[in-house]
């Protein structure tokens, strides 16, 4: 069984940090690239970050670049994929997912699965 679990989510004030979470099981993560998006009330889903399979490449939203970093751990059933959020903005309040793109593509243009996704609201 898939799945990909995210926590970390919360409520913060405007310049604290969260740090996100997911652990996915039930594929071989390990050669997926992993990332996050984010949908804000009103808008669209949006890329966040990305992570190639070994963790040696990632990609960031310009909104997110310099504040957010993403890394990963791959042992061997699970892996897990996190979001460290500083300096945090009202306008980073969103539904935050973690995803996996089995093409290896850091942009999860063609993400295969999804988390639930994980609440973070900002306020000011």
């Amino acid at each position: 069984q898939v799945q990909l679990v995210e926590s970390g989510g919360g409520l913060v004030q405007a310049g604290g940090s969260l740090r996100l979470s997911c652990a996915a099981s039930g594929r071989t993560f390990s050669n997926y690239a992993m990332g996050w998006f984010r949908r804000a009330p009103g808008k669209d889903r949006e890329f966040v970050a990305g992570i190639n399979w070994d963790g040696a490449q990632t990609l960031y939203a310009d909104s997110v670049k310099g504040r957010f970093t993403i890394s990963r751990v791959n042992p061997k059933n699970t892996v897990f994929v996190y979001l460290q959020m500083n300096s945090l903005k009202p306008e980073d309040t969103a539904v935050y997912y973690c995803a996996a793109d089995s093409s290896g593509d850091r942009y999860l243009s063609r993400a295969n699965y999804w988390g639930q996704g994980t609440q973070v609201t900002v306020s000011s």
